[in-house]
């Protein structure tokens, strides 16, 4: 989450008369995040998350990203629920920007995630995974292995600035990945961005999930591997493979993974690192000026990346049987 499109109080109110939410109490910027503008807004009816889409968030995907969130709660994944106005719909304009309100969530991302944390999680991306098998809307992931070569030509000039050597080590696990990446593993609707900030607990319990704007078709195992980078590495970067057999039981409770997925588990990781590493430089090479938004270190990736490399099987990972 973040603040890119500052609104008028003027235009929030013309707004929301379009909903039945009561009055407005407040409405805060959130800062996390760095792809969408985002706003707590305190209504007489309750807490909710107001969002402005940009950036990367192509309109037309809205349906998708929408109607995925009602589809997985109707089978009981606990994550944010589009509020509609009074014409029923529930996409609107503010501000010239596509714009939602969605039902706020309880509870808080955790900062330091532990073994339970990750085992939680494996679990939940199970259920994600089982409850979309159905549904009917498909979008490919724009962001899977023919995507990384345009942000990499992007960032590929300044790279360097930010890590000397930085642009010969992407090139190469570029190459290497667009030639050696599974393409027939099972696939379905994936999160492709859970990360703690994209999870809420409350105590040790995860109360539910967020921020699906990123969610798409995809090969499933491709999401447990995202998992495996956002939550089960240390402070140090380090990865900790109690987390990661946490992780991994945790979802084999739910769907256990073929031998397929197995085996592609370590090039899924390192796809997932190199993703997320591109997506941080350009954003981090490219923060619009006057933003309130926190780019994330692309640096963390590359540690990350390297670790992944040197992987010599599913064992590392905490992947006993």
């Amino acid at each position: 989450m973040a603040v890119y499109t500052e609104i008028s109080d003027e235009d929030l109110a013309v707004f929301l008369e379009g909903y039945e939410l009561g009055g407005l109490l407040s409405c805060k910027g959130i800062a996390e995040g760095v792809e969408n503008s985002n706003y707590l807004l305190h209504c007489e009816a309750g807490f909710f998350i107001l969002t402005l889409y940009e950036r990367r968030v192509v309109e037309a995907d809205l349906p998708f990203f929408l109607g995925l969130m009602e589809h997985l709660a109707r089978r009981g994944v606990n994550c944010p629920l589009p509020v509609h106005n009074r014409r029923g719909a529930a996409l609107g304009r503010l501000a010239g920007r596509p714009a939602v309100i969605v039902t706020f969530l309880d509870g808080m991302s955790v900062r330091r995630p532990g073994v339970q944390h990750c085992a939680q999680i494996g679990e939940v991306l199970a259920q994600l995974h089982g409850a979309g098998s159905d549904f009917e809307i498909k979008r490919p992931n724009a962001l899977s292995v023919a995507g990384w070569a345009p942000l990499f030509q992007a960032a590929e000039a300044r790279a360097d600035g930010v890590l000397p050597g930085l642009a010969v080590m992407i090139a190469d696990e570029l190459a290497h990945l667009e030639q050696a990446w599974p393409r027939s593993l099972p696939s379905g609707v994936i999160h492709a961005d859970l990360f703690p900030d994209n999870a809420f607990f409350l105590g040790a319990r995860l109360s539910g999930v967020i921020d699906f704007y990123f969610a798409c078709n995809d090969a499933l195992a491709y999401d447990l591997a995202i998992c495996l980078n956002a939550w089960c590495f240390e402070p140090d970067l380090s990865f900790n493979i109690t987390k990661g057999m946490a992780m991994i039981d945790g979802y084999q409770k739910v769907r256990p993974l073929s031998d397929a997925e197995k085996q592609a588990l370590p090039l899924l990781a390192r796809g997932a690192a190199l993703r997320f590493l591109l997506t941080r430089l350009v954003d981090w090479l490219n923060v619009p000026d006057g933003a309130l938004v926190r780019p994330k270190d692309p640096l963390e990736y590359v540690k990350k990346l390297r670790f992944h490399q040197q992987v010599q099987s599913v064992r590392d990972y905490g992947l006993l049987k």
